[in-house]
């Protein structure tokens, strides 16, 4: 036998030939509980209203080659919500709450907390790797938040330290900056200096899904560049294409596609 519990997202089964009146009348009162203490269960756990947004700006941050901008509100509201369910799991344990209505609570928290951490761990390993890039281009810069701009600062000081005290101090004072190849280099034309700075590569190939319908015109890119010819025409909802990231940065970043 199957209960499906709207607030977890899940679906329990149960032995129906083991303590099957102990088990339903257990299930039976979590959802009253649930139900009871007030008229929208979100209120109180919030997991139908910001466990998917959750999953979903952690997906799209783990499939986009640069860092996305910070989810702060998302953000705050779930930590406030894992820290009202890891009190609820105390009072429930020293209160010697049934361990299914236990289990069931610790379940949900233990899925939102592996959600946060991997989202915030993602996004920092994206800073390390481009951190020089990160400090230079101001529109990164304002895509963070204000705990990864102070962690972004030191890291590059921290490394521009290191490198300055183990190697560069050792080399040619032409060879001595961290950002270029030597300091006699110029701006190419494009404004770039010609430099060893990592860059995302947002020319990567990346799979998006339509969340609404998508035109012609709203597709990024050069009339002259050859790989225009195999942009789709447009994209319905819920269609899926395989394209490369700098096409549909801006519909990504306004939300009428999520990568997968």
């Amino acid at each position: 036998m199957v209960y499906y519990l709207p607030v977890f997202g899940i679906g329990v089964t149960f032995d129906p030939n083991h303590r099957r009146r102990k088990t339903e009348e257990a299930v039976i009162e979590i959802l009253l509980e649930m139900t009871s203490s007030s008229s929208d269960p979100v209120d109180n756990f919030g997991t139908l209203s910001d466990v998917e947004p959750l999953k979903r700006a952690w997906r799209n941050e783990k499939a986009a080659p640069e860092i996305l901008r910070f989810e702060e509100q998302l953000i705050n509201r779930v930590s406030e919500q894992i820290q009202l369910m890891e009190e609820t799991v105390d009072h429930f344990t020293e209160k010697g709450t049934d361990p299914l209505t236990v289990s069931l609570y610790q379940m949900d928290l233990d899925r939102t907390q592996f959600l946060l951490r991997s989202y915030l761990r993602i996004r920092l390993q994206k800073i390390e790797k481009c951190m020089f890039h990160v400090l230079n281009k101001t529109e990164l810069y304002e895509r963070l938040s204000e705990q990864e701009k102070i962690f972004v600062q030191r890291s590059a000081e921290d490394f521009k330290k290191h490198l300055d005290e183990s190697v560069l101090l050792h080399l040619p004072d032409n060879y001595q900056s961290i950002l270029k190849q030597f300091t006699a280099s110029q701006e190419d034309e494009d404004g770039k200096e010609d430099g060893m700075v990592p860059e995302p590569p947002l020319d990567t190939f990346v799979v998006c899904k339509a969340r609404d319908y998508i035109g012609p015109s709203e597709f990024q890119g050069n009339s002259n560049d050859s790989l225009t010819m195999d942009l789709p025409l447009e994209m319905e909802r819920d269609d899926l294409s395989f394209i490369p990231y700098r096409r549909i940065q801006k519909l990504l970043d306004i939300g009428k596609v999520d990568l997968v």
